[in-house]
């Protein structure tokens, strides 16, 4: 029998604590064995729930012997840092999206681990979850026809004000955070031949980084593709492809918990249908495939060219967006009667 794939966690982030430290304790293709944090206390803390060691600092962990892979969920803008640190020891590495925040960075690491006959995978779990498989199906099979235009939208409420998304320092903003779900299903349903056609991004009042964005790409064909996110909105997770013929809409799109039970539905003309899917658990498919690539015969796993391709349009993003910093909202009876 394979030995599950032993994983360090360096930092216990919310998405590590929430979603990704219970699956990997319940995952049989991986084994959680050991975690590191700034906090010292709260690694000993989850170390002990989760029956692991906890290493004193993150260079400790990366020296461990037991360690085959790491997990980084740190702030964006330690990606880069840390990613570099754990393939130069030899480490596999899972690292929270996006890579990095530089298209050159994501390129450079990307290289150092096919270098090095490592697998540095980028944590877009939402891309396991086999609905998604279901609408490619779909749309090669003609069920809309000629496929046309795609929509997607993912926006979160209002963040606290001290929440490290607000922190440009820290690789802060709605686009890296939430911007890049939209952005990555555009990817992989149309395609890698997509270019930024405009973008606006928008600074909430008193914000140093976008909190809300918009993003129009167009593929080689002429398919259109326009997404929308943000970081004070209402909770939407959706996204829909419309084609000559039909439409495909799928309400729960990124972030569905392992017992939800998605419906597809699907439009043609007057018709009308539901297609009701089994529930599908992203988090542990995302850790299965990961073991999966680091054990695949060959020394140089080969790198994934989406999350190069998605930083890239990333950095075009910003590079063509039109940036607007909203001004704080003044009380009418206040401004007609000024103290």
């Amino acid at each position: 029998m394979t030995r599950p794939l032993r994983i360090g966690v360096l930092g216990l982030a919310s998405i590590a604590r929430r979603r990704l430290l219970p699956a990997m304790a319940a995952c049989p293709d991986v084994r959680l064995a050991a975690l590191a944090s700034r906090d010292v206390a709260a690694a000993e803390r989850a170390a002990a729930q989760y029956g692991c060691q906890a290493a004193p600092d993150y260079p400790a962990l990366l020296a461990r012997p037991d360690v085959d892979a790491v997990y980084v969920p740190l702030p964006a803008a330690l990606h880069a840092t840390w990613t570099r640190a754990a393939l130069d020891a030899g480490k596999h590495v899972l690292v929270e999206k996006p890579t990095t925040t530089d298209a050159a960075e994501t390129r450079a690491l990307l290289s150092l681990a096919h270098s090095r006959g490592l697998v540095l995978a980028e944590n877009v779990m939402f891309l396991h979850h086999a609905q998604h498989a279901t609408v490619r199906r779909l749309v090669r099979d003609g069920a809309i026809g000629e496929l046309r235009s795609f929509a997607a939208q993912f926006s979160i409420p209002k963040l606290p004000d001290d929440d490290i998304r607000h922190r440009p320092e820290l690789g802060g903003g709605a686009l890296a955070d939430v911007g890049v779900y939209p952005l990555r299903a555009a990817l992989h349903l149309l395609g890698e031949d997509l270019d930024v056609v405009g973008a606006a991004l928008t600074h909430g009042a008193g914000r140093q980084v976008e909190t809300a964005g918009g993003v129009l790409l167009r593929s080689a064909t002429g398919v259109t593709a326009h997404l929308t996110f943000g970081l004070d909105h209402a909770y939407r997770s959706w996204y829909e492809l419309c084609g000559s013929t039909g439409r495909i809409v799928v309400p729960h799109a990124f972030t569905p918990p392992a017992d939800h039970a998605p419906v597809l539905h699907v439009e043609r003309g007057t018709q009308r249908e539901e297609l009701h899917l089994p529930p599908d658990d992203q988090v542990t498919n995302t850790l299965t495939a990961f073991a999966a690539a680091v054990r695949a015969p060959g020394e140089r796993p080969a790198p994934d060219p989406m999350v190069l391709r998605q930083a890239e349009l990333l950095d075009a993003v910003r590079h063509r967006a039109v940036v607007h910093h909203a001004r704080p909202t003044t009380a009418p009876d206040a401004a007609r009667h000024p103290a």
